[in-house]
């Protein structure tokens, strides 16, 4: 990843940005990144969240329950 360094901004607009990342929960950096991307269309990159608000929601929670294997093969670190 770049890094961008942003010189002299006025103090107004450093503010405006920062009470804007309080309000959607993001830090300034963060929020300076998504203005960018909003900007000037993005990345082709997904974001964590974006993939994961992606995926079906199919199955049921025992679908998913891990099985506790009590067997030989449970004790290969003995």
């Amino acid at each position: 990843m770049a890094t961008l360094l942003v010189r002299g901004v006025d103090e107004a607009l450093v503010r405006r940005l920062r009470e804007q990342a309080v309000a959607n929960g993001r830090s300034a950096e963060a929020e300076h990144r998504a203005i960018l991307a909003q900007a000037l269309g993005g990345t082709d990159r997904l974001s964590f969240a974006e993939v994961l608000s992606s995926m079906p929601d199919v199955g049921q929670d025992a679908d998913f329950e891990r099985i506790q294997d009590t067997g030989e093969a449970a004790r290969v670190f003995d």
